[in-house]
């Protein structure tokens, strides 16, 4: 079967459990002063409407003014800082934070992010991932089912394979078996068809490794079976059943959040 035309997504760097890697490709002392303006503004150091001492930053952190000044433009596209004239460089409020952002996303959840956050996440992934594993049904390619086959098999092997986590054995592999659920989602929204839903892994999958890393850290319901029902019925081109699968999907991840 081939596809409709639908463009190549551009690829991220992604880590050793699935997740997408930084998107901010700077280096050196930028990223560095990138990250630390970010940690402040996420632990509440700065708060929302508080302004930034540009010197002080600049002597306490041991950087030119143009470091500082470049570090501040990236945060200002990601919705964080915002500079007017009289005022001066300030935090922005929180509703103007680009959470589709994905070192936004990742600065949300290394902070602590509230319960309330994967609450939302878990609304969106119910408003995407089931219209996307419809699509799915309609656009996979042999691709993308070698895709879902191969995530699957990854899930059997990270639930066959118990490890020493501190004094406990844990009943899976969870690096294991989070990276097979990362790439498992990431395959079925790249098989959509959508480059949109495709581009959502930025935000899905890193909540859904958060979540992982918590539930296969002990005693949870088997994955398997619910996933591949999913991947069932995308190669059956069975797309009401594979709504219905994926919600069943989303369904598992609620009863099983921690």
């Amino acid at each position: 079967m081939t596809r409709k035309d639908r463009g190549s997504p551009s690829r991220d760097s992604t880590g050793p459990d699935g997740t997408p890697g930084v998107s901010y490709t700077g280096r050196g002392v930028h990223r560095v002063v990138v990250e630390a303006l970010a940690r402040r503004i996420f632990d509440g150091t700065y708060a929302e409407g508080d302004l930034l001492d540009l010197p002080g930053l600049m002597a306490e952190l041991d950087v030119s003014q143009t470091v500082v000044r470049e570090a501040i433009k990236v945060l200002t596209t990601k919705g964080l800082l915002d500079a007017r004239q009289k005022r001066g460089t300030f935090v922005r409020p929180r509703e103007d934070w680009n959470l589709l952002d994905s070192d936004v996303l990742r600065w949300t959840i290394d902070s602590g992010a509230p319960g309330a956050f994967f609450t939302d996440l878990l609304e969106l992934r119910r408003a995407v991932e089931p219209a996307a594993a419809a699509l799915a049904a309609l656009h996979r390619t042999d691709a993308d089912l070698a895709a879902l086959d191969a995530a699957l098999s990854a899930m059997a092997a990270a639930e066959q394979t118990p490890v020493m986590t501190g004094p406990v054995m844990t009943e899976s592999d969870p690096v294991l078996a989070v990276r097979a659920d990362a790439s498992f989602h990431t395959a079925l929204l790249t098989a959509s068809g959508n480059p949109f839903f495709a581009q959502m892994r930025r935000v899905i999958i890193p909540a859904l490794v958060v979540r992982d890393r918590l539930v296969h850290a002990g005693r949870h319901e088997h994955p398997l079976p619910a996933h591949a029902l999913v991947a069932d019925r995308v190669r059956a081109q069975d797309q009401d059943g594979a709504y219905a699968a994926m919600l069943e999907v989303i369904e598992l991840s609620r009863r099983g959040h921690p």
